[in-house]
């Protein structure tokens, strides 16, 4: 695997990441010491489920604040 100075990975980081994609992993080094491994990603990122997404799917109780009120403060006043 390539090491790469980080002032030549600033200069070239397009072509860089691009390649790295393709399979051609680098290390990247500061005064000749390695810190970061560009690798590829194993999937691509797909996007992620927006906020709705079942909406008119699921029905929210209207009491739904309160359901189960009773029981959980039995359970901390320790009722049974």
């Amino acid at each position: 695997m390539r090491t790469i100075n980080i002032h030549e990975a600033k200069t070239h980081l397009s072509r860089l990441v691009e390649q790295a994609a393709n399979g051609e992993p680098f290390v990247i080094a500061k005064a000749g010491k390695p810190i970061a491994k560009v690798v590829p990603l194993d999937e691509p990122m797909t996007n992620p489920q927006r906020f709705g997404f079942m909406a008119g799917q699921i029905r929210v109780p209207a009491d739904f604040d309160s359901m189960g009120r009773t029981e959980i403060e039995q359970l901390f006043d320790g009722e049974e």
